[in-house]
């Protein structure tokens, strides 16, 4: 009977210890608390975009980290860590949106902490936050668009390769850079730029609520210093990530709010095995110049207008 009881006793304890764990554990996951989300590389729709794939910021990365901290109640504001040259326009823009959206559906502010470099797209996907920090030795601005085209004919000459082409439409080959250029597809080359152009103007002037004509004035893809740019109006504030963070508190009212930083998902067996693009980069890194620019032409990608360098 007495050892009856002693169990019983032993149990009650154990049963209150769960309780009091699994309490403390909901109490925890219920604190106030900062996401710290950071984006770092180029961006484009996919990291493993053509030859020279393998890392980047993605539109689709980026949504995945919005809607886990839409999701996660506990979560009261986003900073942004954005380390990103640029990139396509349509993933910048794509980015740029999704974070609007966020905003717009859970009240929660977002700050971006810019690092080393913020510029052309990188800078694109900062507009929409609600306090924009840089260093004062951060690289913004940027605000422009470029395409580059390469003319391989005299290359694939002297490399014994004459290219025949079939294709439906007189502009089909426009991007492959295999003959030269007519005036009139220059003029419509830069049509394209300009209609980008237009768009990251009307973006900047939206985002950080600056008459259009100021934007364009600041728009000559310059790149600007932090210092610069906070005399300009593109960011906010000078100050590292740790005054970012306070800034979301500060924003979001939680003066105590912990810091949670989400992280992509570890790569898979198939990740490991093949490198998603890192050997591929590896190798392309000990080619000579000529042939990488042949690569690129090959694979069309080179040409896509860029809000980037």
């Amino acid at each position: 009977m007495r050892g009856r009881r002693v169990l019983l006793v032993i149990a009650i304890l154990v049963a209150l210890y769960v309780i009091w764990v699994a309490a403390q554990q909901i109490a925890f996951s219920m604190r106030p608390k900062v996401a710290l989300v950071r984006l770092s590389g180029a961006i484009s729709e996919s990291v493993d975009t053509g030859l020279f794939g393998g890392g980047g910021i993605t539109p689709a990365q980026v949504e995945g980290f919005l809607k886990r901290a839409e999701r996660d109640l506990s979560v009261k504001a986003l900073v942004l860590r954005i380390d990103s040259p640029g990139g396509t326009v349509a993933a910048s823009q794509a980015i740029a949106e999704s974070i609007k959206k966020f905003k717009e559906k859970t009240k929660k502010p977002v700050v971006v902490s810019m690092g080393d470099v913020a510029a052309s797209g990188g800078y694109y996907i900062s507009l929409y936050a609600d306090k924009i920090i840089a260093h004062p030795g951060t690289t913004t601005g940027s605000i422009g668009v470029i395409a580059l085209l390469f003319s391989i004919e005299d290359l694939l000459k002297n490399l014994g390769i004459q290219p025949e082409i079939f294709k439906s439409g007189k502009y089909k080959d426009l991007f492959r850079g295999l003959r030269p250029l007519s005036d009139e597809e220059r003029a419509l080359l830069q049509q394209y730029v300009d209609e980008f152009y237009e768009q990251f103007v009307n973006a900047v002037a939206e985002g950080r609520r600056l008459p259009i004509e100021k934007v364009r004035d600041l728009a000559t893809g310059q790149p600007y210093t932090g210092t610069q740019a906070l005399q300009l109006g593109l960011i906010d504030q000078l100050g590292s990530l740790e005054d970012a963070v306070q800034a979301a508190r500060d924003l979001a009212g939680v003066p105590e709010a912990e810091v949670i930083e989400y992280r992509p998902p570890a790569p898979g067996l198939l990740d490991l095995l093949f490198g998603r693009g890192g050997a591929t980069n590896t190798v392309l890194s000990e080619l000579k110049p000529e042939l990488v620019y042949l690569l690129r032409a090959l694979e069309g990608w080179h040409a896509v207008p860029r809000y980037g360098n």
